[in-house]
């Protein structure tokens, strides 16, 4: 990519205080058209703030300036921006799920002949923008019948028609499937050829390096550095948003027990109607067993069915030698298994509700005084031990848990299912869409928990996690466990053995390569990705 001289886009000096809390603190950030700009930080750091001095929705302190093209531009009115070219789109679309694609892109400018919406031209508008973007959708369809994914792209093609030649994407694939994601990143490549200038706000390092040509990183308010895209690497992002070594991420202190004894969750011949087929493992005491695959494995449906959250064909589970096998997520959490969602937010949650009640809804009944009522102090008590236990960030145990980071929400739902006392913690993508200071506080958590005696069963994505975290690593693969991958003697686990049981040949029984019953011995495919 050849940069202009002249940036389309300079922020200088940019401060921004609430009240006693400076939030930003003379931060800079230039973009050039035809690039995506990276920007990375912890939560908190100011990355939202920055981008909403850019929209115009705050105004900035005295003293900084925002310049496009080399003119400087009035801060503080929306209006400006958007006649700047400006566009954000945030993590939460603000969509109108019963007006058409068309309807929505032109909400607020409608066009309009002889005082009446003319529908017709804003369809016609529409039409060659969606045809730019390659979706399959039209300007007729109703937002409520699209995908999220699909849904994303009707905000980018919101951004396109007032000609934005700045769009600022704010976590875009949080809620996205694969399919959708390689769609999104398409689309990103078309609008950088066109000269548009993207700044790609995310948390997922292995998209910063797909698509940032620069990315800049803020810790604390203040500005940290920018890196060229050959200068990239985690342990440089990392350092420079938490101000530590990335060593330090991964602690494994416990010291696991792997006798026959004591076996605490043992999981025979289990299978669903679907995907997963006999699939059976045991995990023991203070054990964090990893459990990898490629997305569509059946790594959540074997959890899911361990839960009693899904019907199961056959098989069954033992806790502690004595079969429970739990026909509901009720029946598995009065047997001492409990299991984190992958999706927090939709499953796991309640958004509206205080993170006191949503700490205690496990245990609520225990809260009941003599007569019957229930006792809110106990609950509080409760609340504000695991604030000191787990680090949430928040005024008090009465915040609305909607209104926490994706890292705070996390350790909320950690919070609830910890307080129900388990034995055994299925953990599905712990630390999804949270940022690099909040996983390395929940990789500590998992260690004390296996410090503690827990048998911990993690599921993962992202291959220096589940490295760095497990102490040993089953593997899945359409439906069925397709091998199991240990440390060598002195040696981590080896993140290419995971890549050739994911990938390798069909599977025997059990699991087993029919092909090769030793994965050392398998070659691993081109091009294994970190992140499954």
């Amino acid at each position: 990519m050849t940069m202009q001289n002249t940036p389309m886009l300079e922020m200088r000096g940019i401060s921004k205080t609430f009240g006693r809390i400076r939030a930003l603190s003379n931060v800079s950030l230039t973009a050039h058209g035809g690039e995506v700009h990276a920007l990375m930080g912890e939560n908190g750091a100011g990355k939202s703030t920055l981008m909403k001095i850019l929209s115009g929705a705050y105004t900035p302190d005295a003293g900084g300036e925002i310049r496009i093209d080399g003119t400087a531009m009035a801060t503080g009115d929306p209006k400006v921006s958007k006649a700047h070219g400006i566009a954000v789109i945030y993590q939460e679309l603000s969509l109108s799920p019963n007006l058409t694609v068309a309807e929505n892109i032109f909400l607020g400018n409608e066009r309009a002949r002889r005082g009446i919406v003319d529908r017709a031209a804003m369809r016609s508008e529409t039409a060659p923008i969606l045809k730019r973007l390659g979706v399959r959708f039209d300007a007729r369809t109703r937002v409520a019948s699209l995908s999220l994914g699909e849904r994303q792209l009707v905000e980018i093609a919101r951004a396109m028609a007032t000609r934005a030649r700045i769009i600022v994407m704010d976590e875009p694939t949080t809620s996205l499937s694969s399919r959708e994601t390689e769609k999104l990143f398409e689309v990103i490549a078309g609008l950088k050829a066109e000269g548009i200038a993207v700044i790609y706000i995310s948390h997922r390092m292995e998209e910063i390096y797909r698509l940032s040509d620069r990315c800049s990183v803020l810790r604390d308010g203040s500005y940290v550095g920018t890196l060229d895209k050959q200068d990239l690497s985690a342990e440089r992002l990392v350092s420079m948003m938490v101000g530590r070594d990335m060593s330090t991420f991964y602690t494994k202190d416990h010291k696991p027990h792997t006798g026959a004894r004591d076996v605490v969750l043992s999981v025979e011949g289990m299978s669903d109607a679907d995907l997963v087929r006999d699939c059976s493992f045991q995990v023991h005491h203070g054990e964090v067993l990893g459990i990898a695959g490629l997305v569509g494995s059946g790594r959540t449906e074997l959890a899911r069915l361990i839960y009693g959250a899904d019907p199961a064909t056959s098989g069954k589970v033992m806790l502690d030698g004595r079969e429970v096998t739990p026909k509901s997520p009720r029946e598995a959490l009065s047997h001492g298994i409990v299991y984190l969602t992958e999706d927090r937010k939709a499953l796991g949650l309640f958004l509206d509700m205080t993170i006191s009640d949503n700490i205690n809804m496990c245990v609520m009944e225990t809260d009941a005084g003599t007569a019957g009522l229930r006792r809110f102090d106990k609950a509080l008590a409760r609340s504000r031990k695991a604030f000191e236990d787990l680090g949430i960030k928040a005024q008090s145990p009465r915040v609305t848990v909607g209104a926490l980071s994706g890292g705070n929400q996390q350790k909320v739902l950690l919070a609830r299912l910890l307080e129900a006392k388990p034995k055994v913690i299925i953990l599905d993508e712990p630390t999804r869409g949270v940022d690099v200071g909040a996983k390395s506080e929940i990789y500590r958590l998992i260690d004390a928990l296996a410090q503690q005696g827990l048998a911990v069963v993690m599921i993962s994505s992202e291959l220096p996690e589940i490295i760095g975290v497990s102490d040993r690593v089953l593997v899945m693969r359409e439906g069925v466990i397709a091998g199991e991958v240990l440390p060598a003697a002195g040696r981590p686990i080896e993140q290419e053995a995971i890549m050739r049981l994911s990938t390798g040949p069909a599977t025997g029984p059990q699991g087993q390569p029919a092909q090769d019953r030793d994965p050392a011995r398998q070659n691993a495919p081109a091009g294994a990705s970190e992140r499954l």
